[in-house]
C-alpha cells in the first residue's frame, strides 16, 4: 500500500531546509520489515492554501502498525510537531 503524510508547516517555517533532515529520519523506516521504500516530495508553490511536504511510503499493510510505534516515526513527530500546522494522512493501495 502507498501511505501518504502530507504536511503544512507553520507559517515561516522552512520547510525545504527540512526535506534533508526529514528524509534521513524516514529512511530509517527502511529497516522495519515490510517497508520498501521512503519518498519526500516538496511543494513547488507557495499558494497560502497549499501543503508544503508529502512523504509517501510503500509498505505491506501489516507493517502500519510497526510504523506507527517505530523509533523513527516518534522522533518525526517530537522533532517537527511543533512547526506542523495540520496534516492529512491517506492510505491507499498501490
Amino acid at each position: 500500500m502507498k501511505h501518504y503524510i502530507i504536511v503544512k508547516f507553520k507559517e515561516g517555517t522552512d520547510y525545504c531546509a527540512l526535506a534533508d533532515p526529514v528524509r534521513s529520519i524516514f529512511e530509517e523506516t527502511l529497516s522495519i520489515p515490510g517497508i520498501h521504500g521512503v519518498d519526500i516530495r516538496l511543494s513547488n508553490s507557495e499558494r497560502a492554501n497549499r501543503y508544503d511536504m508529502m512523504i509517501i511510503m510503500d509498505m505491506d499493510k501489516e507493517a502500519l502498525a510497526a510504523y506507527d510505534v517505530s523509533e523513527p516515526h516518534l522522533r518525526w513527530k517530537s522533532l517537527y510537531g511543533n512547526v506542523v500546522e495540520k496534516k492529512a494522512i491517506f492510505d491507499c493501495d498501490d
